[in-house]
């Protein structure tokens, strides 16, 4: 049971929200991410060299975490990134000396978490204070991700410790109040003495420590967690997102609206190909990156996105399948929320992205929400609220306009191109590129973006793609087929 909770769309209203919860906090933080960054800074609206100290406390994450230990003599802080960013640590040297600061706080307890098979990674991004406020999302607390919602194409907001302005970046979490808290608490706790830690005693929840200023969107709702974990030592597979990606797919009447940093996963793109084989199939929109963030990620996922896709539109001959990108005048925003939202019926946000590895290897944790639930039946506005303001601030409208211009144009796509300008904000549709054989026989082959652990390094495992019998098969084949003659 959630007796409150809100969306937080893109990092700069999360890492104020957050600094306020935690100022809050008294037995625990527990922060347990992809990665984790202690040279960001948590205050907003200032460029970064001129961030450093409120009246009270200091907006670096490095320095706060010190500076709740001094000021907060009861309180645990326990951090759990992935143990693959170890390697990020020599090019970041201050994180040294914070680790170096943490370490007289015996409250204070930094971890790398390796609980997981061979090229698999933890991709989780979790928040748990005094077990009475989390956060499941798909914001990480590191550089990189700072942005607002206006994603202005120039903005030194952006500007890193690097020196560097990052790309707009558009993300989203959700922050949650009531034994949700809990249920990721153990979730948590279970993570940390896989990967080594200590028992952590039961924290016992208490008032609210709500942020103030922070709308409440949701109250007294029924939230269901979803996971994905390889088995690994005696943890048994966990496979919860898959099965309700494809339930969700399954049981939409009228459409579905997602974001995903990838499009890669062949479940996902068979249970949709499934319904756009209908008389009357729902619509199906997805906002994601117009590319995957560096170079062998885009040969994981960037060529299989071009293999399905080019399925999906060969079977989609009543144009119910979209993939789009947002811009901000002629720069592409990075997307890297994770949002699905389902006849305004069911939303869910999380870790989990729609490619093999959020599946079937990597650990990931979704929250999602569901009208249909007897106590959940008054949220059916507030998700429609949620989609139209999304959809409104990726086309440069107002929220307002959107009910309006849904109803004049009928679609999720003819409000889309109905509303494209010259710079600006827009939304603009996928281009399919041609692929050499190199980079088919890469996709297709599963290598690098598998889905089991067994399968990894392993080229065409369980016959990669386009398995025999497969719909994605005999479609991929009629292509084929087509094109000889």
């Amino acid at each position: 049971m959630v007796e409150r909770a809100s969306l937080i769309i893109d990092a700069a209203d999360y890492f104020a929200v957050m600094q306020a919860a935690m100022l809050k906090a008294r037995r625990r933080i527990l922060l347990i991410g992809w990665d984790v960054d202690t040279r960001i800074h948590l205050a907003t609206g200032r460029s970064w060299w001129q961030r450093g100290w409120s009246e009270k406390y200091p907006s670096r994450l490095g320095s706060f975490v010190a500076w709740l230990a001094r000021h907060r003599p009861g309180l645990e802080i326990r951090i759990l990134k992935w143990s693959f960013g170890a390697f990020k640590f020599a090019l970041r040297g201050s994180m040294w000396w914070d680790l170096m600061r943490w370490f007289p706080h015996k409250q204070i307890d930094f971890k790398f978490d390796s609980a997981h098979p061979v090229g698999c990674s933890h991709h989780q991004k979790i928040a748990v204070i005094d077990s009475t406020l989390a956060v499941c999302g798909g914001i990480d607390m590191t550089t990189g991700r700072w942005d607002t919602r206006q994603h202005k194409e120039d903005d030194d907001g952006r500007t890193g410790p690097d020196g560097d302005q990052h790309p707009p970046w558009h993300d989203a979490t959700m922050m949650m109040e009531g034994p949700i808290a809990t249920a990721l608490a153990e979730l948590g706790k279970d993570r940390w003495i896989r990967a080594g830690g200590k028992p952590l005693p039961d924290v016992e929840p208490h008032e609210s420590i709500w942020p103030e200023g922070l709308d409440v969107q949701f109250e007294n709702v029924e939230l269901g967690i979803a996971r994905t974990r390889a088995a690994y030592r005696d943890w048994e597979k966990v496979e919860e997102i898959e099965r309700l990606f494809v339930k969700h797919i399954r049981e939409a009447e009228y459409f579905i609206y997602a974001e995903s940093q990838y499009f890669a996963s062949r479940v996902i793109a068979e249970a949709i190909l499934d319904r756009l084989g209908e008389d009357n199939p729902p619509e199906f929109v997805i906002v994601h990156p117009e590319h995957a963030e560096g170079w062998l990620e885009q040969q994981a996922m960037d060529h299989a996105r071009a293999e399905l896709v080019r399925c999906l539109n060969d079977a989609d001959t009543k144009k119910r399948f979209s993939l789009w990108t947002p811009f901000t005048g002629k720069t592409p925003i990075y997307v890297h929320a994770k949002i699905m939202i389902v006849d305004d019926v069911v939303f869910r946000i999380g870790s989990a992205n729609m490619n093999n590895r959020s599946l079937g290897l990597d650990s990931e944790c979704d929250v999602f929400l569901d009208k249909r639930r007897k106590a959940n039946a008054h949220v059916g506005d507030q998700i429609e609220k949620i989609r139209h303001s999304l959809l409104a601030e990726h086309c440069g409208v107002k929220e307002s306009e959107m009910v309006a211009l849904l109803k004049t144009h009928g679609s999720m796509r003819g409000v889309i191109e109905a509303t494209q300008t010259e710079g600006g904000r827009n939304l603009r549709e996928y281009e399919l590129p041609e692929l050499n054989g190199v980079e088919e026989t890469l996709a297709e082959s599963q290598l690098l973006d598998p889905e089991d652990p067994e399968d990894m390094f392993e080229p065409f495992a369980k016959g990669g793609m386009f398995r025999k019998r497969s719909r994605l098969k005999r479609v991929k084949d009629r292509i084929a087929r087509r094109l000889t003659r």
